[in-house]
Order: C-alpha cells, then structure tokens, then sequence
C-alpha cells in the first residue's frame, strides 16, 4: 500500500481550485453559468484527495447554450 504523500496532494487539490476558476471564469466569458459547478467533496474527503470536478445540473436552455459554445 503507497503511503499518501500531503505535497502531492496538496497540489492535486491546488490545481483542481485553479482549474476550477478557470473554467467558471471561461463559462462567464461566454455568458453560461453552471449554479453547482464546484469541487466534488467525496473526492476531497479521501485520505490521499483525488478531487473531480462537478459540473452539477443545469436547465435546459443552459445546456443548450454550453452545447452551442462547444460546436
């Protein structure tokens, strides 16, 4: 069993909040907001955290526009 390493894990969680503010921030730009957009705090919880991106529920015109954005 691999011992868990905090700096990794450290960083794996920095960069996950980073990537994060980044995609919030592009989403904006283009005029969508996803509400539950956020980190997915099962995968904070673990010993070693893996985090996962949740890109949560979203009305349907919203998908539709993060649809058109993505073509």
């Amino acid at each position: 069993m691999t011992t868990p390493n905090p700096a990794h894990s450290a960083g794996c969680v920095a960069e996950a909040e980073e990537t994060l503010t980044e995609l919030r921030a592009a989403l904006e730009r283009a005029g969508i907001t996803l509400p539950s957009l956020r980190l997915d705090p099962a995968g904070l919880a673990r010993e070693a955290p893996c985090p996962l991106v949740e890109l949560g529920r979203c009305s349907v015109e919203t998908a539709a526009r993060l649809a058109a954005v993505l073509r």
